[in-house]
Protein backbone atom coordinates (compact mmCIF):
# COMPACT_ATOMS: atom_id res chain seq x y z
CA UNK A 1 0.00 0.00 0.00
CA UNK A 2 2.64 2.24 1.06
CA UNK A 3 4.21 1.42 -2.81
CA UNK A 4 1.21 2.60 -4.30
CA UNK A 5 1.37 5.91 -2.59
CA UNK A 6 4.70 7.02 -3.05
CA UNK A 7 4.32 5.29 -6.71
CA UNK A 8 1.50 7.86 -7.00
CA UNK A 9 3.99 10.65 -6.12
CA UNK A 10 6.61 10.07 -8.70
CA UNK A 11 3.98 9.15 -11.40
CA UNK A 12 2.82 12.96 -10.61
CA UNK A 13 6.34 14.39 -9.91
CA UNK A 14 5.58 17.77 -11.41
CA UNK A 15 2.00 18.62 -9.87
CA UNK A 16 3.42 17.36 -6.47
CA UNK A 17 6.35 19.68 -7.22
CA UNK A 18 4.11 22.46 -8.03
CA UNK A 19 2.26 21.84 -4.54
CA UNK A 20 5.58 21.80 -2.36
CA UNK A 21 5.38 25.63 -2.22
CA UNK A 22 2.18 25.69 -0.27
CA UNK A 23 3.15 23.44 2.00
CA UNK A 24 6.28 24.73 2.87
CA UNK A 25 4.43 27.80 3.40
CA UNK A 26 1.99 26.58 5.82
CA UNK A 27 4.82 24.65 7.64
CA UNK A 28 7.06 27.55 8.30
CA UNK A 29 4.59 30.42 8.80
CA UNK A 30 1.59 28.46 10.46
CA UNK A 31 3.11 25.61 12.04
CA UNK A 32 6.00 25.99 13.18
CA UNK A 33 5.09 29.60 15.25
CA UNK A 34 2.99 27.39 17.45
CA UNK A 35 5.93 26.95 19.33
CA UNK A 36 5.48 30.51 20.71
CA UNK A 37 2.33 29.60 22.13
CA UNK A 38 4.71 28.85 25.10
CA UNK A 39 4.73 32.68 26.03
CA UNK A 40 1.58 32.37 27.16
CA UNK A 41 2.27 30.46 29.92
CA UNK A 42 5.64 32.04 30.97
CA UNK A 43 6.61 35.76 31.95
CA UNK A 44 8.41 36.61 28.85
CA UNK A 45 12.06 38.05 28.61
CA UNK A 46 13.57 39.00 25.59
CA UNK A 47 16.85 38.41 27.11
CA UNK A 48 16.45 35.00 28.10
CA UNK A 49 14.31 33.73 25.40
CA UNK A 50 10.99 31.52 25.31
CA UNK A 51 12.59 28.23 26.48
CA UNK A 52 14.63 29.65 29.19
CA UNK A 53 11.69 32.25 30.61
CA UNK A 54 10.11 31.00 33.49
CA UNK A 55 6.78 29.45 33.63
CA UNK A 56 3.88 31.25 35.13
CA UNK A 57 1.07 28.67 34.45
CA UNK A 58 -2.01 30.17 33.69
CA UNK A 59 -1.77 32.98 35.59
CA UNK A 60 -1.62 35.62 32.49
CA UNK A 61 -5.37 34.07 31.65
CA UNK A 62 -6.38 34.92 35.75
CA UNK A 63 -5.18 38.60 35.12
CA UNK A 64 -7.32 38.67 31.51
CA UNK A 65 -10.15 37.36 32.70
CA UNK A 66 -10.33 39.53 35.14
CA UNK A 67 -10.21 42.76 33.89
CA UNK A 68 -13.47 44.56 32.55
CA UNK A 69 -11.76 45.95 29.34
CA UNK A 70 -11.21 42.89 28.35
CA UNK A 71 -15.01 41.72 28.42
CA UNK A 72 -15.54 44.60 26.68
CA UNK A 73 -13.57 44.83 23.65
CA UNK A 74 -14.40 40.90 23.36
CA UNK A 75 -18.10 42.05 23.47
CA UNK A 76 -17.41 44.94 20.71
CA UNK A 77 -15.51 42.06 18.53
CA UNK A 78 -18.36 39.78 18.79
CA UNK A 79 -20.74 42.09 18.18
CA UNK A 80 -18.97 44.17 15.06
CA UNK A 81 -18.84 40.33 13.32
CA UNK A 82 -22.42 39.36 14.33
CA UNK A 83 -23.78 42.35 12.51
CA UNK A 84 -21.04 41.45 9.43
CA UNK A 85 -22.52 38.30 9.36
CA UNK A 86 -26.18 38.91 9.19
CA UNK A 87 -25.87 42.06 6.80
CA UNK A 88 -22.34 40.94 4.62
CA UNK A 89 -22.62 37.74 4.56
CA UNK A 90 -25.90 37.12 2.64
CA UNK A 91 -24.35 40.11 0.68
CA UNK A 92 -22.51 38.02 -2.11
CA UNK A 93 -24.98 35.33 -2.35
CA UNK A 94 -27.47 37.70 -3.06
CA UNK A 95 -25.17 39.46 -5.78
CA UNK A 96 -24.07 36.11 -7.55
CA UNK A 97 -28.11 35.34 -8.11
CA UNK A 98 -28.45 38.63 -9.59
CA UNK A 99 -25.64 38.12 -11.87
CA UNK A 100 -26.24 34.86 -12.74
CA UNK A 101 -29.88 35.82 -14.43
CA UNK A 102 -27.83 38.78 -16.29
CA UNK A 103 -27.95 37.85 -19.91
CA UNK A 104 -25.69 40.50 -21.34
CA UNK A 105 -22.41 39.04 -20.80
CA UNK A 106 -20.52 42.09 -21.56
CA UNK A 107 -22.14 43.47 -18.77
CA UNK A 108 -21.93 40.85 -16.05
CA UNK A 109 -18.37 41.41 -16.42
CA UNK A 110 -17.93 45.14 -16.01
CA UNK A 111 -20.17 44.50 -12.97
CA UNK A 112 -18.40 42.10 -11.86
CA UNK A 113 -15.02 43.77 -12.27
CA UNK A 114 -16.02 46.74 -10.95
CA UNK A 115 -17.55 45.08 -7.95
CA UNK A 116 -14.11 43.06 -6.98
CA UNK A 117 -11.90 45.30 -7.57
CA UNK A 118 -11.44 46.96 -4.09
CA UNK A 119 -10.66 43.83 -2.60
CA UNK A 120 -7.10 44.42 -3.91
CA UNK A 121 -6.95 47.95 -2.58
CA UNK A 122 -5.69 48.27 1.16
CA UNK A 123 -7.74 49.09 4.20
CA UNK A 124 -4.90 52.09 4.20
CA UNK A 125 -6.42 53.31 1.35
CA UNK A 126 -9.66 52.76 2.04
CA UNK A 127 -10.44 54.06 4.63
CA UNK A 128 -8.62 57.44 3.44
CA UNK A 129 -11.76 56.89 0.84
CA UNK A 130 -14.15 56.36 3.66
CA UNK A 131 -13.13 59.13 5.90
CA UNK A 132 -13.37 61.67 2.63
CA UNK A 133 -16.98 60.12 1.35
CA UNK A 134 -17.70 60.48 5.67
CA UNK A 135 -16.50 64.13 6.11
CA UNK A 136 -18.86 65.87 8.22
CA UNK A 137 -17.93 69.06 6.22
CA UNK A 138 -16.73 67.94 2.84
CA UNK A 139 -18.55 64.10 2.32
CA UNK A 140 -20.59 64.09 -0.10
CA UNK A 141 -23.34 61.92 1.69
CA UNK A 142 -22.82 64.95 4.42
CA UNK A 143 -23.39 67.67 2.25
CA UNK A 144 -26.43 65.66 0.19
CA UNK A 145 -27.99 65.66 3.76
CA UNK A 146 -27.26 69.38 3.91
CA UNK A 147 -28.93 69.89 0.84
CA UNK A 148 -32.21 67.99 2.32
CA UNK A 149 -32.34 70.17 5.09
CA UNK A 150 -30.35 67.34 7.40
CA UNK A 151 -28.02 68.11 10.04
CA UNK A 152 -24.26 66.25 9.05
CA UNK A 153 -23.35 63.35 10.85
CA UNK A 154 -20.02 62.63 12.16
CA UNK A 155 -20.38 59.12 10.74
CA UNK A 156 -16.50 57.75 12.19
CA UNK A 157 -16.67 60.13 15.59
CA UNK A 158 -20.57 59.29 16.14
CA UNK A 159 -20.38 55.99 18.63
CA UNK A 160 -24.02 55.07 16.90
CA UNK A 161 -22.98 54.97 13.57
CA UNK A 162 -19.13 53.35 13.65
CA UNK A 163 -19.99 50.01 13.64
CA UNK A 164 -22.84 50.33 10.80
CA UNK A 165 -20.19 51.87 9.05
CA UNK A 166 -17.58 48.83 9.60
CA UNK A 167 -20.40 46.72 8.14
CA UNK A 168 -21.01 48.84 5.11
CA UNK A 169 -17.17 49.50 4.19
CA UNK A 170 -16.26 45.51 4.74
CA UNK A 171 -18.70 45.02 2.45
CA UNK A 172 -18.46 47.09 0.01
CA UNK A 173 -14.50 45.90 0.12
CA UNK A 174 -15.47 41.58 0.25
CA UNK A 175 -19.00 41.81 -1.81
CA UNK A 176 -17.42 41.30 -5.46
CA UNK A 177 -14.75 39.09 -4.33
CA UNK A 178 -17.08 36.53 -2.31
CA UNK A 179 -19.37 36.30 -5.42
CA UNK A 180 -16.85 34.63 -7.43
CA UNK A 181 -16.96 31.69 -5.27
CA UNK A 182 -20.78 31.16 -5.48
CA UNK A 183 -20.98 32.27 -9.07
CA UNK A 184 -18.33 29.18 -9.35
CA UNK A 185 -20.49 27.09 -8.27
CA UNK A 186 -23.53 27.78 -10.53
CA UNK A 187 -21.01 27.79 -13.60
CA UNK A 188 -21.34 23.47 -12.83
CA UNK A 189 -25.02 23.86 -13.16
CA UNK A 190 -26.49 21.98 -16.28
CA UNK A 191 -28.25 24.48 -18.53
CA UNK A 192 -30.74 21.99 -19.38
CA UNK A 193 -32.24 22.05 -16.33
CA UNK A 194 -33.16 25.60 -16.40
CA UNK A 195 -34.71 24.92 -20.07
CA UNK A 196 -36.90 22.08 -18.75
CA UNK A 197 -38.27 23.86 -16.04
CA UNK A 198 -38.97 26.57 -18.09
CA UNK A 199 -40.62 24.04 -20.50
CA UNK A 200 -42.46 23.04 -16.75
CA UNK A 201 -44.05 26.77 -16.68
CA UNK A 202 -41.38 27.53 -13.95
CA UNK A 203 -40.84 31.12 -13.75
CA UNK A 204 -37.46 32.97 -12.70
CA UNK A 205 -38.46 32.90 -9.31
CA UNK A 206 -39.04 28.78 -9.45
CA UNK A 207 -35.67 28.49 -11.22
CA UNK A 208 -33.85 30.45 -8.43
CA UNK A 209 -35.32 28.52 -5.42
CA UNK A 210 -35.64 25.36 -7.07
CA UNK A 211 -32.57 24.76 -8.84
CA UNK A 212 -29.77 27.52 -8.43
CA UNK A 213 -30.02 27.76 -4.60
CA UNK A 214 -29.74 24.12 -3.96
CA UNK A 215 -26.89 23.99 -6.57
CA UNK A 216 -24.90 27.12 -4.05
CA UNK A 217 -26.07 24.95 -0.69
CA UNK A 218 -22.89 23.09 -0.58
CA UNK A 219 -20.62 26.07 -0.88
CA UNK A 220 -23.03 28.71 1.14
CA UNK A 221 -22.53 25.65 4.37
CA UNK A 222 -18.91 25.71 3.70
CA UNK A 223 -18.51 29.49 3.94
CA UNK A 224 -20.79 30.08 6.75
CA UNK A 225 -18.99 27.76 8.71
CA UNK A 226 -15.34 29.74 8.28
CA UNK A 227 -17.78 32.70 8.77
CA UNK A 228 -18.89 31.78 12.26
CA UNK A 229 -15.37 30.97 13.05
CA UNK A 230 -14.22 34.61 12.95
CA UNK A 231 -16.46 35.58 14.84
CA UNK A 232 -13.84 36.45 17.32
CA UNK A 233 -11.17 36.96 14.65
CA UNK A 234 -11.83 40.87 13.77
CA UNK A 235 -10.34 42.62 10.62
CA UNK A 236 -7.43 44.55 12.07
CA UNK A 237 -6.45 46.32 9.02
CA UNK A 238 -10.04 48.26 8.45
CA UNK A 239 -10.78 48.70 12.61
CA UNK A 240 -6.92 50.25 13.15
CA UNK A 241 -7.52 52.43 10.02
CA UNK A 242 -10.84 54.02 11.09
CA UNK A 243 -10.33 53.81 15.05
CA UNK A 244 -10.27 56.76 16.81
CA UNK A 245 -10.75 57.91 20.33
CA UNK A 246 -14.43 59.10 19.95
CA UNK A 247 -15.41 55.73 19.35
CA UNK A 248 -13.25 53.45 21.51
CA UNK A 249 -15.85 52.61 24.07
CA UNK A 250 -17.73 50.90 20.44
CA UNK A 251 -14.66 50.13 18.02
CA UNK A 252 -11.49 48.26 20.06
CA UNK A 253 -11.82 44.95 19.42
CA UNK A 254 -9.39 42.19 20.44
CA UNK A 255 -7.18 42.42 18.00
CA UNK A 256 -6.15 46.49 18.52
CA UNK A 257 -6.37 45.94 22.32
CA UNK A 258 -3.49 42.82 21.59
CA UNK A 259 -1.79 45.53 19.14
CA UNK A 260 -1.75 48.00 22.07
CA UNK A 261 -1.08 45.66 24.64
CA UNK A 262 1.70 43.25 23.55
CA UNK A 263 3.48 46.14 21.00
CA UNK A 264 2.85 49.16 22.11
CA UNK A 265 3.13 48.00 26.47
CA UNK A 266 5.79 44.95 25.44
CA UNK A 267 2.98 42.48 27.42
CA UNK A 268 4.00 39.84 25.01
CA UNK A 269 3.19 36.68 27.03
CA UNK A 270 -0.11 38.69 28.18
CA UNK A 271 -1.10 39.38 24.55
CA UNK A 272 -0.05 36.03 23.66
CA UNK A 273 -2.64 34.67 26.11
CA UNK A 274 -5.20 36.75 24.52
CA UNK A 275 -4.39 35.79 20.93
CA UNK A 276 -4.81 31.54 22.19
CA UNK A 277 -8.11 32.60 23.52
CA UNK A 278 -9.02 33.48 20.14
CA UNK A 279 -8.60 30.90 18.48
CA UNK A 280 -9.66 28.69 21.09
CA UNK A 281 -12.59 29.78 20.75
CA UNK A 282 -12.61 30.45 16.93
CA UNK A 283 -11.78 26.55 16.66
CA UNK A 284 -14.51 25.77 18.94
CA UNK A 285 -17.01 27.25 16.95
CA UNK A 286 -15.95 26.06 13.80
CA UNK A 287 -16.45 22.65 15.05
CA UNK A 288 -19.89 23.11 16.63
CA UNK A 289 -20.94 25.00 13.51
CA UNK A 290 -19.68 22.13 11.04
CA UNK A 291 -21.26 19.27 13.29
CA UNK A 292 -24.57 21.32 13.25
CA UNK A 293 -24.35 21.40 9.33
CA UNK A 294 -23.56 17.90 8.82
CA UNK A 295 -26.68 17.23 10.89
CA UNK A 296 -28.72 19.88 8.79
CA UNK A 297 -27.87 19.18 5.82
CA UNK A 298 -24.86 16.52 5.59
CA UNK A 299 -22.63 19.12 4.34
CA UNK A 300 -19.68 20.05 6.14
CA UNK A 301 -15.52 20.82 6.03
CA UNK A 302 -15.13 17.02 7.09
Amino acid sequence: MRKMWLYGYWKHKYLTLLFVPAVAYYILFHYVPIYGVLIAFKSYKFSLGIWDSPWVGFQHFEELFALGSFWKVTLNTVLISLYKLIFGFPAPILFALLLNEIRLVLFKRVVQTISYFPHFLSWVVLAGLAMQFLSPGTGPINLLLQQMGLDPIFFLGSSDWFRPVLVVTDVWKELGWGTIVYLAALSGVNPEQYEAATVDGANRYHRMRYITLPAMTPVITIMLIFAIGKIVNDDFDQVFNLLNPAVMGVGDVLSTYTYRVGLVNMEYSFATAVGLFKNVIAFTLIVTANAVAKRLNEYGLW
